[in-house]
């Protein structure tokens, strides 16, 4: 690597100074070589020497010079040679390069400034022309600096904003991780049927969360939440909502109501989704807000009480291959304060399935930008009625991926599967 320079060269100054221009005099003629120092020196520049190209390369590889006047014809190195030399060692440094010449063809100093030369000088020269050409010389060399200066600086802030890019995108994938391991268990089987999840962010966190957790009166809640916007805000939002919905720790779970002896039972669904919205708006201080599903499924008898707020309609597939789609609509949660929501039921037979999805699924676009819809998803479920359980999930994914013509769908993905089968002796 060539060296740098740190200085800027004034105009005018004092050779001793360390920001005097610095020239570098490549001549075999010692006489050229001290008339050419004198004079430079008089005008304030720092001046080296240099009785060839293998010499003046030598220097060259020690401290670049800001402007190099070179003779053009010398034994062993040309200054031409020595010209395409220095430009190939200093490709990222620059130094203006004057031929001094008794050529005045014009075929000759095409190739003299096509070999790298900056300008050149033809022999004899007089002192006002030679000061000329330095002045222009150095003006261009200031400039250069100026920008690699400014280069440098653009590139020092690139690398810094890289730097923190690959700690955001660390942390963001820590993040994912987190929230990830907020689905503790993407299948779990009952007595009386099996669960399947599945949770694909748009990003690399997102606002969808399913979710699920048991009762002691042999109910099974189910949660479908998807919150406005996306990223880490939307992360955070469905995190906070977890909690909220917690199978681990069911005393804070606000669908639970405990009684005297330690036992939990269910919260009538639309009173959860009443509470949540007081919550948002009373004591999270956000901007987002979010639709749900929440339904509690009676075991022993099939019966499932839901509520739905603003989310897609929940999805029954009976045993025989049918579909159903029902639900009462709903207003999102967090919008306004004393919303009404109201709850509805229907019933599973053994062989029936359940399935919430969010609209990341619906409302996925294809290549022309139409959404796959009710319809859509009818038809699909229509064609994968016979797959089951964990395959269904990954087979539903790999038709919308088919429909959209990608895997990088433009929302948040989610949703959970119950697949009813009955029990033998009700409770």
């Amino acid at each position: 690597m060539a060296p740098s320079r740190t200085k800027y060269a004034p105009l005018d100054g004092d050779p001793t100074q360390e920001n005097a221009l610095r020239i570098l005099i490549v001549d075999d003629s010692r006489l050229q070589r001290s008339i050419l120092s004198k004079t430079l020196t008089k005008w304030g520049f720092n001046v080296q020497e240099a009785a060839s190209g293998d010499e003046a390369l030598l220097l060259c590889e020690k401290e670049i010079p800001d402007l190099i006047l070179s003779d053009w014809i010398m034994p062993g190195m040309s200054g031409i040679e020595f010209c395409q030399s220095f430009r190939a060692m200093t490709q990222d440094e620059y130094a203006y390069f004057i031929l001094l010449t008794s050529k005045s063809d014009k075929a000759e100093v095409a190739h003299g400034l096509d070999s790298g030369a900056d300008d050149f000088l033809t022999k004899p020269f007089n002192a006002h022309e030679l000061r000329a050409r330095i002045t222009a010389g150095q003006r261009i060399v200031e400039m250069q600096r100026e920008l690699s200066m400014q280069n440098r600086r653009v590139g020092e802030t690139l690398e810094e904003l890289q730097r923190v890019h690959d700690l955001l995108d660390q942390d963001l994938l820590e993040a994912k991780k987190l929230q990830q391991s907020l689905l503790r268990e993407r299948h779990k089987v009952y007595d009386e049927g099996a669960l399947s999840l599945i949770l694909r962010s748009a990003g690399h966190v997102g606002g969808d969360l399913v979710g699920f957790f048991p009762t002691d009166d042999d109910h099974l809640g189910l949660f479908a939440i998807d919150v406005s916007g996306h990223g880490v805000s939307s992360a955070l939002m469905t995190a906070r909502l977890a909690g909220y919905m917690s199978a681990t720790a069911p005393d804070q779970n606000i669908a639970l109501v405990p009684d005297n002896k330690g036992r939990f039972s269910a919260r009538p669904p639309a009173d959860v989704v009443r509470m949540l919205n007081d919550l948002v708006l009373n004591e999270m201080e956000t901007e987002h807000y979010f639709t749900i599903l929440l339904a509690f499924i009676h075991l022993p008898t099939g019966r499932v009480n839901l509520a739905q707020a603003g989310h897609p309609h929940p999805l029954v597939q009976r045993k025989d291959g049918s579909i159903e789609q029902t639900g009462s609509g709903g207003f999102p949660v967090g919008l306004l304060e004393g919303a009404d929501f109201t709850q509805f039921t229907l019933t599973l037979a053994p062989g029936d399935r359940l399935l919430l999805l969010s609209d990341g699924v619906t409302e996925c676009p294809d290549a022309a930008g139409q959404m796959l819809g009710e319809d859509g998803l009818h038809d699909m479920m229509m064609q994968l009625a016979d797959v089951r359980g964990k395959a269904l999930m990954e087979a539903l994914m790999w038709e919308l991926s088919n429909f959209a013509g990608t895997e990088d769908f433009p929302d948040d993905v989610s949703g959970i599967l119950f697949e009813y089968a009955g029990t033998d002796q009700p409770k």
